[in-house]
């Protein structure tokens, strides 16, 4: 659907991480037709895709959030979890 949006975040988070073939980029259709991205990251990476205090992962939905505007896209929740 948003191929564009998902190759992005992809390439993001793997940039960041120490096992960027564990990660994986989801998207699904939720409520109200918000566009829903689920980051799925190696168990190690997640306090580094997270950060300290959770700036990395605000940083990282700030993003993809302006990514997904300039792509026309209006409404996109993002959820961050390991595996």
């Amino acid at each position: 659907m948003h191929e564009e949006l998902i190759t992005f975040t992809e390439n993001l988070v793997r940039s960041l991480v120490k096992e960027p073939d564990m990660v994986t980029v989801k998207e699904f259709l939720g409520d109200d037709e918000v566009i829903q991205l689920e980051i799925i990251v190696h168990e190690e990476d997640m306090g580094t895709v997270i950060g300290k205090g959770g700036k990395m992962a605000s940083a990282l939905r700030i993003l993809i959030q302006a990514a997904a505007y300039n792509m026309n896209i209006n409404r996109v929740r993002i959820n961050i979890d390991s595996f």
